[in-house]
């Protein structure tokens, strides 16, 4: 029974000293990126600041997307519909070498994609985000965005084809918005 008594009396002091030798050691370690690599990245997306037009199912014009650059020029917000009651945001920036994404869904949940290059194509600018995490999924969300593709065309328009997975974890068809600049 003492011997017991004794190991629980240790086990605080050790969980102790295991927290206090994990501190010690410093942060995690992180992988930084240097400005130039973020330049790569992130300064196209920035360079779509302004109000981005799509045709909807009906034909008409209406105002899709709005980018606006924010902390200190080191991330883009994408309001997506602004105003309606579908309004969902895109948060662009990055975390080490990736460039992430955080769409702010209007079902309720946030998923977290991630695009470590952008490639050039004949067709442009590619960043091709995949599906990292999501938080405050639940049982009543019947789906969640996985991956999102977007091409900054060489035409100036901007494509991007968004794909979710369903309750089973099947991805689906993507669903693509053609975006044009406002008065552009």
């Amino acid at each position: 029974m003492r011997r017991q008594l004794a190991i629980l009396a240790v086990l605080p002091l050790v969980g102790l000293v295991g927290c206090q030798s994990q501190h010690r050691g410093g942060p995690p370690a992180r992988v930084q990126a240097d400005a130039a690599h973020d330049s790569r990245l992130l300064e196209p997306v920035s360079g779509l600041v302004g109000d981005w037009d799509m045709t909807d199912e009906t034909g008409a014009e209406v105002l899709a997307s709005r980018f606006e650059v924010t902390g200190g020029g080191s991330a883009v917000c994408e309001t997506m519909f602004p105003g309606t009651e579908y309004q969902m945001t895109n948060l662009y920036h990055m975390d080490g070498r990736r460039l992430v994404v955080t769409h702010y869904c209007a079902v309720g949940n946030q998923p977290r994609m991630a695009a470590s290059e952008a490639r050039r194509t004949d067709e442009g600018l590619v960043y091709e985000f995949k599906f990292q995490s999501v938080s405050n999924l639940r049982p009543e969300h019947d789906h969640y965005m996985g991956q999102m593709t977007m091409t900054l065309c060489n035409n100036g328009t901007v494509r991007q084809d968004w794909r979710s997975y369903d309750r089973e974890g099947a991805l689906g068809e993507p669903v693509i918005f053609e975006l044009r600049r406002r008065g552009g």
